[in-house]
């Protein structure tokens, strides 16, 4: 429930310009959460979220990027070079990379850990990620697009 509760915090302040911990828990309550603010405070600070500044005075909450470690670059490095395209099959994501590379890319992969990906599955220049859910598909393409760049 956690988890699901975390997926949907970042759904809604990527989406919305939330100010206040009062308007995530409302928005949380109207999706279905059972939340109290203890409970909304707790996530903020699990997800290290934080107040920046829009349109004058205003702040939102937004996800800090968080400093890669020396291993997460060296893998995003490992499927920067393996990485030839990606297509998305329901919620299934096929990702094509230069021959020999598929299973460094897929380990490089599970251990980046989007917890979109439920796991993958390598052949030689292929890589199948089991995603859980179609919108999640979406999601882990543009993270990988955006890694990419």
């Amino acid at each position: 429930m956690k988890k699901k509760r975390h997926e949907k915090i970042v759904e809604f302040i990527e989406k919305f310009d939330i100010e206040t911990q009062e308007e995530l828990a409302r928005r949380l309550k109207e999706a279905g959460f059972n939340v109290t603010q203890t409970t909304v405070s707790r996530d903020i600070r699990e997800l290290k979220l934080s107040k920046v500044p829009v349109k004058g005075k205003k702040q939102k909450y937004s996800i800090v990027e968080k400093q890669k470690k020396p291993m997460e670059e060296a893998y995003i490095r490992v499927l920067k070079e393996g990485f030839v395209s990606m297509e998305m099959a329901q919620n299934i994501l096929v990702i094509k990379t230069v021959p020999g590379m598929a299973m460094a890319a897929a380990a490089a992969l599970d251990a980046i850990h989007l917890d979109e990906i439920a796991g993958c599955i390598a052949g030689d220049d292929t890589i199948m990620c089991a995603v859980r859910t179609m919108e999640a598909t979406k999601r882990v393409i543009e993270k990988l697009e955006k890694l990419m760049e």
